[in-house]
């Protein structure tokens, strides 16, 4: 989760089940370097997969994946007040 955009991914498949093409568009990765991002998550259990045919769907593994996107969030949100200020 030390990656900005594999938190992008996490972020936004937490809000909903993405496929691969859209995800890609999504944080502006080609497929290529997505399947690279996407195969770490899988390694650390932090999503799941759905396949529909020729089409797979990715998810978060578990709610514990939102809580500490939550809290990764605030955080980033109170240090930037900090500098803000």
């Amino acid at each position: 989760m030390a990656n900005e955009k594999r938190l992008q991914i996490l972020k936004l498949i937490s809000e909903r089940e993405l496929g691969v093409g859209e995800l890609a568009s999504l944080v502006g990765l080609s497929q290529s370097a997505l399947s690279q991002h996407l195969a770490k998550l899988r390694a650390d259990q932090l999503v799941v997969t759905r396949r529909d045919a020729q089409s797979i769907y990715y998810s978060t593994s578990h709610s514990g994946v939102c809580s500490i996107l939550k809290t990764l969030s605030a955080m980033s949100r109170t240090e930037d007040q900090r500098h803000a200020s």
